[in-house]
């Protein structure tokens, strides 16, 4: 896939300005041509007559350990061939490869054998590779095809006579013990036999096209791709029939020779009201949730105007009328008066003293300006349908390589901060700054998981399993591009003055009075927490779900606009928890303002072990390390990003009330 972008910042402009106001659902990626197919002899070197069908990684919801398509024992293609994956593809665990299923175009193809299977009971190489295939259809394993970058897709009934396509289906089923259809075995009645699996060896796929005759250019363009897949017991390879006849039965216990002989059939139909730059509709309309999306975004714009509404009552009311009285102290009260009087100006002179751990808030801080540019720049991408589906791995790697090109303004802000509280130690501050993050994923990721989940990830076979030579990537952009750009960042940030503060800070710290409940620091913390996640709780499930349940999320405008309340409700929150703490006299404010909102952090781990426990269905020790794992890093990011937010905008209210303020 070649995308040649070749346009001006208007045009930029002008195009996600149409992508965001115009709300359409089509996915026509800038810059990515179509192929046209034509019939065998009818075609020139810009047709093609072949469909090429790939097979992915089978993946589960009861199982976060995705497989090879060759690992379940499937059907492989003489000619095996990959095509190329960028990085994000790989540290997801996607393997495409070519399929022994042929397809050219408007050849209809009926009941085709592929392969057959068999297994042998005194085997015990067969008797493995039937166990395993028995449990992928115990634990529900999805198969995932494609077909000219669109996923094949298996569309049933469900509710209220609608129609869901799932770009997945799956290898089988199960009937247990006790005679319960489980999963996919509720679609057939003849799926009865207890303690019996039924595999689905049969496929009937249709290939629909939109015409070029009709509109002057040559050949045509593939619209949508759906199957159905059957279970059909074949006793002969070279006398197949499709029609009927009774489903291939595994039995529980293997005790006689088995033979699965797997079978396709192809049609084609031409539609021509299906545009290409709209062929993801169907299968993006029948997601759900365009409701519940809305319904978020009006619960979260809800909360912004409740917190916009105080923070403008404080500024233009009560803020107003303190700056006013402070101001006009002389006119109305003796110094001495003054001097008794409360309030947040009374700590003007200890408000701007360096915080405990500075290098450590410091650091903090500028990771977090890179976590922040990293995902602005990345939604943004991604509203304007460059990271869309259709474009694997896409948001995985521009994330990535983002990460590994910010390092400039994590170490400039970072050595800027760090030389405003007064510190000196600055290289230390750079060596953090580029390692300390890095380092903690480092160390978790590395060790507990590339390493110790990647022994179990190798041992179980899965295709999660991220290959050494990748890691060695990864090691060597963080240590050749980003640790040195973090350097230079460091060094201009340092060649800056320190950020001037508008008050001079007393050189003996003020007595803190006695704080009510509510003022305290981890009452205020907690609390601080609660609305920022408020925005975001709805939207956390349908990310989740695509992470863990293999949805496909394709809302993008929806989490830019989510993404904006979030950062208007962090500020917000944090202020007026800064103004409280600043009247009661309590000018602690710099740890505070950045864990204030970073709190939110927490109650996003609370909510995926909810999710974990309420909406998964994952069994088995390496699946439940692994979610818990990758929750850890996503909670950690998290943490970093939202904190970051907060301390910025209380910096900047506590900087602008105090410039507007008379001080002897």
């Amino acid at each position: 896939m070649k995308r040649r972008i070749h346009f001006g910042f208007v045009t930029l402009l002008v195009y996600s300005l149409v992508s965001y106001f115009c709300s359409c659902s089509a996915f026509y990626l800038p810059g990515l041509a179509p192929v046209s197919f034509c019939e065998d002899g009818k075609g020139g070197e810009d047709c093609q007559t072949v469909i090429q069908l790939f097979v992915n990684r089978l993946d589960s919801v009861e199982s976060v350990l995705p497989y090879e398509y060759d690992v379940f024992d499937f059907c492989k293609d003489a000619k095996e061939s990959r095509p190329s994956e960028n990085l994000g593809q790989v540290l997801f665990g996607e393997r495409i490869e070519s399929s022994p299923y042929k397809v050219s175009f408007k050849q209809d193809v009926k009941c085709q054998a592929v392969c057959t299977k068999s297994y042998k009971k005194g085997n015990q190489e067969d008797v493995t590779k039937l166990d395993f295939l028995k449990m992928g259809m115990q634990l529900n394993y999805q198969h995932h095809w494609i077909i000219d970058n669109m996923p094949v897709t298996w569309c049933y009934d469900v509710e209220d006579g609608q129609k869901y396509c799932n770009p997945g289906f799956p290898i089988g089923c199960l009937v247990t013990s006790d005679g319960r259809a489980k999963d996919a075995c509720v679609i057939n009645s003849e799926f009865n036999k207890k303690n019996t699996f039924y595999v689905f060896n049969h496929v009937d796929i249709k290939i629909t096209y939109h015409s070029g005759a009709s509109e002057g250019w040559r050949g045509a363009r593939l619209v949508a791709a759906t199957l159905e897949p059957k279970s059909i017991k074949h006793t002969d390879e070279k006398k197949t029939s499709c029609e009927g006849g009774t489903p291939m039965e595994v039995p529980g216990e293997f005790n006689e020779d088995l033979s699965i002989i797997y079978t396709y059939s192809v049609t084609f139909e031409e539609n021509n009201s299906i545009k290409w730059a709209s062929r993801w509709d169907y299968i993006l309309v029948s997601m759900p949730h365009t409701n519940i999306q809305w319904f978020s975004i009006m619960n979260s714009l809800v909360i912004v105007l409740f917190l916009s509404g105080m923070v403008a009552m404080i500024m233009l009311r009560t803020l107003h009328k303190d700056i006013a009285r402070y101001n006009q102290v002389d006119q109305v009260k003796s110094m001495e008066d003054a001097q008794e009087e409360s309030g947040w100006k009374q700590v003007h002179g200890d408000v701007f003293r360096p915080p405990r751990k500075g290098m450590l808030l410091s650091v903090f801080l500028g990771q977090g300006t890179q976590i922040f540019i990293m995902t602005f720049i990345t939604l943004f991408l991604a509203c304007l349908g460059f990271l869309s589906p259709a474009n694997r791995g896409a948001l995985m790697t521009c994330a990535v390589v983002l990460w590994v090109l910010l390092g400039t303004p994590a170490g400039y802000v970072s050595a800027r901060l760090y030389k405003t509280f007064g510190g000196e130690k600055w290289k230390t501050n750079v060596l953090l700054t580029a390692l300390l993050f890095s380092f903690i994923c480092l160390i978790f990721v590395l060790h507990f998981y590339f390493f110790l989940m990647n022994l179990i990830l190798w041992v179980e076979g899965s295709s999660a399993a991220i290959p050494f030579g990748t890691l060695v990537a990864i090691l060597a952009l963080w240590f050749g591009i980003s640790v040195p750009l973090t350097f230079v960042g460091a060094y201009f940030g340092f060649k800056k003055p320190a950020i001037e503060q508008p008050v001079r800070t007393n050189q003996i710290p003020r007595q803190i009075p006695e704080q009510s409940f509510f003022t305290k620091p981890i009452p205020g913390i907690v609390m601080g927490g609660i609305l920022p996640f408020g925005c975001i709780f709805i939207q956390l499930f349908f990310i989740l779900n695509s992470i863990w349940s293999h949805q496909m999320y394709y809302m993008f405008g929806f989490l830019f606009l989510v993404f904006i309340i979030l950062l208007i409700t962090c500020s917000e929150a944090t202020v007026l928890l800064c103004y409280f703490h600043l009247c009661a006299e309590d000018y602690h404010w710099w740890w505070r303002s950045f864990l204030t909102s970073g709190f939110t952090a927490v109650y996003l781990f609370v909510y995926a072990v909810h999710y974990f426990f309420s909406k998964l269905q994952i069994i088995g020790a390496a699946s439940t390390i692994l979610y818990f794992g990758y929750t850890m890093i996503m909670v950690l990011i998290f943490f970093l990003f939202t904190g970051t937010i907060g301390f910025f905008a209380c910096f900047w209210f506590v900087n602008k009330i105090y410039s507007v303020v008379k001080v002897d």
